[in-house]
């Protein structure tokens, strides 16, 4: 498949999700969460079709996808692992199981492991303070982190 078929099949299948969802009340997220279920993303080809079929500048969709930390441009890896850096997660020994998880990974903030097995996401809050640091797998919470609840996630996310 070339690179012109690749984006003209995205674009078949964002125009498909565009009007499967045309009729919602604010339909822009719920397309661009469709779009990332489909694709694991929304892919930049994708933009100017939401814009064109939404009546939205192309500014309009990229801001939102921007503004969001969970609409991504490039797939993400296998799996999602979120390490709170918030103030309470931070004072509690935050900054160390990050430092942890970058090194055991080989990866920093926003990369995934060359395997494509593990994307490592900050996040500035998991709603867990009182049970700080911690970190979110795949939608899991864990909290209370420290070397020994921290391998067994680090396991999981590898697989």
């Amino acid at each position: 498949m070339t690179a012109q078929s690749g984006a003209a099949d995205i674009a078949v299948r964002a125009i498909a999700i565009v009007d499967d969802n045309a009729a919602l009340e604010g339909p822009l997220l719920p397309i661009l969460h469709d779009l990332q279920e489909e694709f694991g993303c929304v892919p930049e080809e994708a933009v100017p079709v939401i814009a064109n079929r939404l009546n939205l500048s192309r500014a309009e969709v990229h801001g939102v996808v921007s503004f969001y930390p969970d609409f991504h441009h490039t797939p993400s890896g296998r799996h999602v692992l979120k390490v709170c850096r918030a103030e309470a997660c931070q004072s509690m020994g935050g900054e160390k199981i990050a430092d942890r998880v970058r090194s055991a990974l080989g990866i920093d903030w926003h990369e995934t492991t060359p395997d494509g097995a593990v994307t490592l996401e900050p996040v500035y809050c998991l709603g867990l303070c009182s049970c700080a640091p911690a970190a979110m797998l795949d939608g899991e919470v864990t909290g209370r982190l420290d070397e020994t609840r921290l391998a067994p996630l680090l396991d999981e996310a590898q697989r």
